[in-house]
């Protein structure tokens, strides 16, 4: 059975799937079969074929080679807002035992899988369940994605802080540089080390 990961982040838009896209790539680079998922996908477009787009899908298709999308990806939605609204708007209740389901086959071929969450860690998935519960049914150890821009400590202490009173295992973090010159970069890198700890993936912007 494969080590498997959630992917959180201290927001959306603070490059969940590009820092997934990095650890894909470092596991393969260690000779091991990554494989990820992308639970809900609000935000798609629907392509002259027929066929439905997420960047965020394509983006971790194209690192891990999954041809199977609807077992990466079993909920999406065409506009771009909070997965509980665009699943209320469709009709649709996202069922936490499917996601699980296809996270154990996903897992049945793989050595690593990473599972990327939408927003961040306390976000709606409907009036029953976030984020947060989606990672307590998975029983993943949870990889924090922080945005490294101003006001980003703050963001990083609370969603560590809540990922670890879920009982969930904070299994390390990633400082993503989402703008090219943050002032006091260093200190604010300093910072978060001293509250969060190591293990830390330092991704430069631009990379």
């Amino acid at each position: 059975m494969a080590q498997g990961y959630f992917i959180t982040g201290t927001d959306t838009e603070i490059g969940k799937t590009h820092s997934a896209v990095q650890l894909v790539r470092h596991w393969q680079a260690q000779g091991k079969r990554v494989l990820a998922m992308k639970p809900v996908a609000s935000g798609c477009d629907i392509l002259p074929d027929g066929s439905w787009h997420n960047d965020d899908v394509a983006r971790l298709v194209a690192a891990t080679g999954q041809t199977d999308l609807a077992l990466m990806n079993p909920y999406r939605f065409l506009p771009p807002v909070s997965p509980h609204i665009a699943a209320r708007e469709a009709g649709v209740e996202i069922d936490l035992a499917v996601i699980a389901d296809h996270y154990q086959r996903l897992a049945a071929q793989a050595d690593v899988v990473l599972v990327e969450g939408a927003g961040g860690w306390l976000a709606p998935l409907s009036d029953r369940y976030r984020m947060q519960e989606l990672a307590q049914q998975l029983q993943l150890p949870v990889i924090l994605v922080v945005g490294m821009r101003l006001g980003c400590i703050n963001h990083a202490l609370l969603s560590a802080q809540a990922i670890q009173a879920s009982g969930c295992q904070l299994a390390g973090w990633i400082a993503n540089r989402v703008v090219p010159n943050q002032l006091a970069y260093a200190d604010n890198l300093a910072t978060l080390k001293q509250y969060l700890g190591e293990p830390l993936l330092e991704i430069p912007y631009g990379a």
